[in-house]
């Protein structure tokens, strides 16, 4: 709801400029389970979404309890569904920039022209995958070639499951899908070669180890049917698992001076995100992050725990400054209701004799 008695800059009195008191840059399961948080709050709140999850290609969402295999699309529909019928806003779209209000709060530039007004803001772009370069793989990408076991394991279980070594990570990554299938073979690709121990673990969980690039992979009739490597040799596989790399969406955020930070994992840098601390709160006052932005592990039902957390502490935040406000205007020499406290402890005294 906009403040009646808050003043907005001259630069932004255009009729097209709205105020929220929080505005959410993304529509994914973090975006809106703090949306829907922050209306069930009683806060305006709009939530900007360009329409890119990140799941989109993927057949159904998982891990998720109650919601076990739900189709991304229906799973983001029923959540705009219960923000709007608490009273929140959704606008399709990109927001293209932010900046600091001189007084107070942000201004949300929109694709188009078009800009809104936040007290608050919560970034929930996620991060883009960016996959090894072999012909044909990202238009597998969330079908038959995937990268976590717990989001698309069980869907490929018994399956000949191939490994696209490109880091230190391949090893374990072969051990873990292992458990999902007696059938793994590890392509060394562009990774380094493991060491005597670990050619001894892949041995004895019955792990195949092939050295060779691969260059492209083999499709028949619309499903993966295996790879092909550098000299011309075929292996079959019906699954092929991956490392990209994660990094963060953070155009929005670098112009409000947040910069990424690069994650490392075992001395290895497997993406970019931006650091926060428990609640989602950044470095920069009033601006907050859930969900894979931060977070470059989190699954679908933890990103939507953390939109929560930050809608929760972004509430807080706005309470606390809402007090502080109530308290100087009681304070002020032409307030009200001071003037009514003093009268009431001026009777009281005549009513006592004193």
């Amino acid at each position: 709801m906009t403040r009646q008695n808050e003043q907005i800059p001259a630069a932004a009195s255009t009729d097209e400029e709205r105020r929220y008191e929080v505005v959410v840059v993304g529509g994914g399961a973090a975006g809106l389970s703090g949306a829907l948080t922050l209306a069930r709050a009683r806060r305006s709140v709009l939530v900007v979404d360009a329409g890119q999850p990140r799941n989109a290609p993927a057949a159904g969402v998982h891990t998720y309890l109650a919601r076990e295999g739900t189709p991304p699309a229906e799973l983001l529909a029923a959540g705009r569904a219960e923000v709007t019928g608490y009273g929140g806003a959704i606008r399709a779209g990109t927001v293209v920039a932010a900046e600091r209000c001189t007084s107070g709060g942000f201004r949300v530039v929109l694709d188009g022209g078009g800009t809104v007004l936040a007290e608050r803001l919560l970034v929930t772009t996620g991060l883009v995958d960016e996959l090894p370069d072999v012909p044909g793989l990202a238009q597998r990408w969330g079908r038959e070639v995937l990268h976590c076991p717990y989001c698309h394991g069980w869907e490929v279980r018994d399956r000949a499951i191939g490994i696209l070594a490109t880091g230190p990570f391949a090893v374990h990554q072969a051990l873990l899908w292992r458990q999902w299938s007696k059938d793994v073979t590890l392509f060394l690709h562009t990774a380094p070669e493991p060491g005597e121990e670990e050619y001894e673990q892949l041995a004895a969980r019955d792990i195949a180890v092939v050295d060779g690039e691969v260059t492209r992979l083999e499709v028949t009739g619309d499903r993966l049917t295996g790879v092909r490597l550098a000299g011309g040799r075929e292996f079959p596989c019906q699954a092929l698992a991956v490392v990209p790399r994660f990094t963060a969406r953070t155009a929005v955020l670098t112009g409000l001076g947040l910069a990424a930070v690069e994650q490392e994992m075992g001395g290895h840098v497997i993406g970019s995100y931006i650091a926060a601390d428990p609640t989602g709160a950044t470095a920069v006052p009033g601006v907050w992050v859930a969900g894979n932005v931060t977070s470059l592990i989190e699954q679908v039902v933890g990103a939507a725990g953390a939109g929560v957390r930050a809608a929760a502490a972004i509430n807080a935040d706005l309470i606390a400054e809402e007090t502080r406000r109530a308290v100087a205007a009681r304070r002020s020499p032409f307030s009200p209701q001071l003037e009514r406290d003093v009268c009431e402890r001026v009777l009281g005294d005549r009513r006592h004799g004193l």
